[in-house]
């Protein structure tokens, strides 16, 4: 039976590898666990068992190779081939997740862009036109796509997800303020930046509270 590995894990995977990598391009050969934990906020006791769920990759007393480790990493995470993703929902947010440059060079494709709205369908963005989100199905029928990026307004979240999951679709980062219904092999992301203010607004208030008047 397949040890099972805890999200938070893979979460921190990927923030390894990043370190890794600004390593690899200043020329770096070995690095310990206590300085990559020194960098990332994290104790080296956690990167080795998180590290450990995966294989053996490091010698004690000597560190680890920084190239093989990242490459390792690399195929952990599957960043060592491409994938394919649309975007659903071209309003502020999907605009400036379309115009990011960032995707490609780490091997996400954006091949498709959909909305809802006339005044914004037809609109080429980069080398994509955009295309009416009522065809999206028709448009997906005999494409792979890995990952759907929905920046849609919440009302029309759910929907938009359904169609993408029908489409094949087993991956969605979902930008929209909904907790979204995916069938159990489907994978879904959460981003909001409000829900993260939130609670950093706690810690703020709470330290205001402790801090002593001017």
């Amino acid at each position: 039976m397949p040890i099972e590995i805890p999200d938070v894990v893979i979460d921190r995977l990927p923030v390894y590898a990043r370190a890794l990598a600004s390593l690899d391009r200043q020329g770096r050969d070995v690095v310990s666990s206590q300085e990559l934990g020194a960098q990332l906020g994290v104790t080296p006791a956690q990167i080795r068992k998180d590290l450990s769920y995966f294989g053996r990759f490091g010698k004690q007393g000597r560190g680890y190779n920084v190239k093989r480790l990242l490459e390792e990493l690399h195929q952990i995470l599957g960043l060592d081939r491409k994938w394919r993703m649309v975007v659903v929902g071209v309003g502020q947010l999907g605009h400036a997740v379309l115009s990011y440059g960032g995707f490609a060079p780490q091997g996400f494709d954006i091949v498709e862009a959909f909305d809802a709205d006339a005044s914004v369908i037809g609109k080429q963005i980069g080398d994509l036109v955009v295309k009416p989100v009522a065809a999206m199905r028709e448009a997906l029928a005999g494409q792979h796509i890995d990952i759907g990026i929905v920046a849609t307004p919440a009302a029309a979240a759910q929907q938009v997800i359904d169609a993408l999951v029908e489409s094949g679709v087993r991956a969605i980062l979902n930008y929209a303020p909904i907790a979204a219904h995916v069938p159990r092999h489907v994978r879904v992301k959460d981003i909001d930046p409000v829900l993260s203010l939130q609670s950093m607004t706690f810690y703020l208030k709470s330290d205001l509270a402790h801090s002593p008047p001017k």
